[in-house]
């Protein structure tokens, strides 16, 4: 039961919709909000988009806690919208208990979501997230204020957020972004950015790109210690031979002077 992308993008092109040239899939972009049965069908069509590893829907609609942990948020965040806080609030509880994901029922998610592993994931109350966002386990969407505003980040679309990843406070990482494993951001990303380091960083800036490409190659993440290393070790090298220099035009050298002051 493997769900074949080309008749997926045969009905597309069949229904009419815009296809994206730029998409994996060529998928149509959404024009209206979609139903329930169309946000199921595409969630099962994301896991296999965004994880390789995927290879039959039974397999997705029972081994795959992040796919169970984002439905059971649109159940709790229905109800959360319509007063039953309550009730929202152990529906959640109940989905932490059995995925290790814990949303809270007021974060506002978009579509096609996707959380892979999703091992100790939390995601805070005034959080908002776009569409074709997709998140690694470990990651924290966390507050830094106690009062009752908004005090969770906002991601925009498309963007990629790395194992163990912190994002603090009320700011916004824009479209396209990608938050390597282990960051912790603090401060707002323009859109296209690449974000690394404690605290993060914004080391590259792509320009504009389709936010639903999925860029999973974390190992191409820049370094910005080793980058300031390797300038420090090219300027020493530049010193060492403007010194051979000086000492080849018959100067003194730097040993020879020391060693006339001790012996002063």
């Amino acid at each position: 039961m493997l769900i074949n992308i080309e008749n997926v993008m045969q009905r597309m092109r069949q229904s009419g919709d815009p296809l994206c040239e730029k998409c994996p899939w060529k998928e149509a972009l959404p024009k209206e909000k979609a139903g329930l049965l169309t946000m199921i069908r595409e969630d099962i069509q994301t896991v296999f988009a965004k994880d390789p590893a995927a290879r039959s829907v039974p397999e997705v609609l029972t081994c795959y806690p992040g796919l169970h942990a984002i439905w059971f948020h649109r159940l709790a965040h229905f109800l959360w919208n319509r007063g039953f806080l309550l009730l929202a609030r152990f529906i959640s509880h109940v989905s932490r208990f059995l995925t290790g994901i814990e949303i809270h029922p007021g974060a506002r998610i978009g579509r096609r979501f996707f959380i892979d592993h999703g091992m100790g994931v939390v995601i805070g109350e005034t959080t908002e997230i776009g569409d074709d966002v997709l998140m690694y386990k470990g990651v924290v969407l966390g507050g830094v204020s106690l009062e009752k505003k908004k005090r969770h980040p906002t991601i925009g679309n498309g963007v990629v957020i790395g194992s163990d990843a912190v994002v603090l406070g009320p700011i916004e990482i824009g479209d396209g972004g990608k938050i390597g494993s282990g960051s912790v951001v603090i401060k707002p990303a323009p859109a296209g950015a690449t974000v690394v380091g404690v605290p993060g960083r914004v080391i590259s800036v792509n320009g504009e790109r389709c936010t639903r490409m999925y860029d999973l190659h974390h190992e191409r993440l820049p370094d910005p210690i080793a980058e300031a290393l390797d300038k420090l070790c090219d300027r020493i090298e530049e010193l060492e031979t403007r010194l051979e220099k000086v000492e080849g035009d018959g100067h003194l050298s730097i040993e020879s002077l020391e060693r006339t002051v001790v012996e002063g």
